[in-house]
This record gives C-alpha cells, structure tokens and sequence, in this order.
C-alpha cells in the first residue's frame, strides 16, 4: 500500500469521528477472517507482521531472525508477492532464501517437511488461514498504536485485542513504557521485547558535508533520527509515501534541489533498491542492523518456542 499516513492517525478529531463508522467494514472482515480452518504446517513456521499499519521495522527483523536461525535450521523467508514492494523483496533476496507465492500456504508447500527446515513469514498476522509456531507484532516506539482506532480511520489493521494470540511484541526505537503498558493490558503474559537501529556504515558519510536526505518508507523518522544521531549534516528532507516507485522526474528533481545548494544525496537502503537502476544519479545509502535487546533473552526465547 503506498501512503502517506494522515495525521488524524494520531490522534481523535472530527475527522477520526466522521471516518469511524468505516471501520465496521474492516471489523467485518476480520471477524469473517476467523472462521476459516487453519493449515498446519509440518515444519516450524514463525511470523512476523504488525498490527500498526507499516514502519514498524518487520523486515529487518525477518533478516535478523534469518541470522540467529541459520546455524541451526535451514531457513527460508516467505513473503507473498506485491508489485509495489519491490524494494523489501530485494532486500530480503540479499540475505535469505526468499519465496515470493501468491498465498502463503502456496510458500510453505514449497518447503520440504524436514525437521531442520524453518519458514519466517514477513508479515501475516492477519490471514488467519494459517497457524504458525511463533508469532510477533512488530511495533515503533514512535508511532505507537497511534489514535487506536482501526483502519480507516486509524492506523490498525486488526483490533489490539488480538495481541491475546500472539506470542511476542517487538518494538523498535527509543524504551516507550506507555506503549508496553497497552500491550501488557491486553495481554499480560506476551513477552516484550525492544530494539533500535544501528548505522552499519558510517564511515561512508562525510561529518563535515551537508546532505539531502529522502525517503518513502513507513516511518520516516526512524531515518531521520538515525542520520541525527549519528552527527550526520540533514539540511534538506523530502518524503515520499512508503514503497514509493521512483520514476526520472522525481530523480531530476531531486538532483536539481542537492546541486543547487551544494548538497549530497542520502537515503534509506531500501529505497536505493528502487532507484539504482538510475545510473547517473550519486547517491550513499544507509546500511542499518537491528540491535535487539537482552539479545541472548531473545534467542532462548524462540529456540523454547520451536
């Protein structure tokens, strides 16, 4: 899905008010959702997804799960096929066994049943047609659960009362107690884990020069507050709406802005994967890991759960 999230998501206004009696579509199809038979599959599966509709960090965590898991299971990623998600299903290629079918059920098939096979399923949580061994909501400190409200008139593709059937809630970002409090009240047993982002890279960046930073992901902050924390010079920002699809207008525009004031260009990675096909265009990118912490707590974690 390719937006840029309305501000009203963040909090309850007339507009909030106005939208609301929408939702009853989407809480319709939800609750249609639950009736069906799950498949149960013959090898340990694990599913990462978010109930906060985007930016919340899931795929670097499939990659991270990716890392943890390969010593031990032959991993494989399945992710179902979207035309507008180009840039995740590249990045993921890079670091994983990626299977992109049209239903996860036709990804898992694909899979041998062998006791050393895993399947990480980025995103998911919301198509009940499948059981899996362990489930985590991924959210972002900073965008929390936002005004609470479900889709469309809020940011969440399913009721926080589902956090009820899921094993593990990761955040991202800076430590938000009043968001772990939430997700404690609906369910106090779910175990919480937090993580940040970590410039892999830095070195690639001049201190001293001034950069132009854009990007079309979920949650723009978290690249900006990167780049921020890491001393690097941002005197021009320009967002576009997440997977957004790069064309040579929006390239040239770009370009003409950063020679105009003498600025170098900087972008997210996943980004740079939709737009490296413009040979002309000098751009650095970021390389980010995902830190998580109690790393050790984490790993015990989804080896007692597989």
């Amino acid at each position: 899905m390719k937006l840029i999230k309305p501000n009203f998501w963040n909090k309850n206004n007339l507009i909030v008010f106005l939208i609301w009696p929408l939702t009853l579509i989407t809480k319709i199809v939800l609750h249609i959702k639950k009736y069906q038979k799950p498949y149960n599959s013959n090898i340990p599966t694990i599913c990462v997804g978010n109930i906060y509709l985007g930016g919340t960090g899931k795929t670097q965590l499939v990659i991270k799960l990716s890392q943890i898991l390969k010593k031990k299971y032959k991993t494989f990623v399945i992710k179902k096929y979207y035309n507008n998600q180009i840039d995740e299903q590249r990045l993921l290629k890079k670091s994983a066994r990626l299977i992109l079918p049209k239903t996860r059920i036709a990804g898992l098939k694909k899979i041998n049943n062998s006791k050393k096979n895993i399947a990480i399923f980025d995103d998911g949580l919301q198509d009940k047609s499948l059981r899996y061994t362990i489930s985590i909501a991924c959210f972002n400190s900073i965008s929390g659960v936002g005004n609470g409200k479900l889709l469309p008139a809020g940011p969440l593709r399913e009721d926080l009362s589902e956090l009820n059937n899921y094993n593990a809630v990761l955040i991202n970002g800076k430590k938000n107690i009043n968001l772990e409090n939430k997700i404690k009240k609906y369910n106090s047993k779910i175990k919480i884990f937090n993580s940040n982002y970590v410039l892999k890279n830095k070195n690639d960046f001049n201190l001293n020069s001034k950069y132009l930073a854009f990007c079309g992901i979920g949650t723009p902050e978290n690249f900006f507050n990167l780049l921020k924390e890491n001393k690097i010079k941002i005197h021009k920002k320009i967002i576009f709406p997440d997977h957004f699809d790069y064309n040579s207008s929006d390239i040239y525009k770009i370009n003409k802005i950063a020679l105009k004031n003498n600025y170098k260009i900087i972008t997210t990675e996943k980004d740079f994967m939709k737009i490296n096909k413009f040979k002309n265009f000098k751009v650095k990118f970021t390389k980010v890991d995902l830190h998580i912490n109690k790393y050790s707590d984490f790993k015990k974690f989804l080896l007692h759960h597989l």
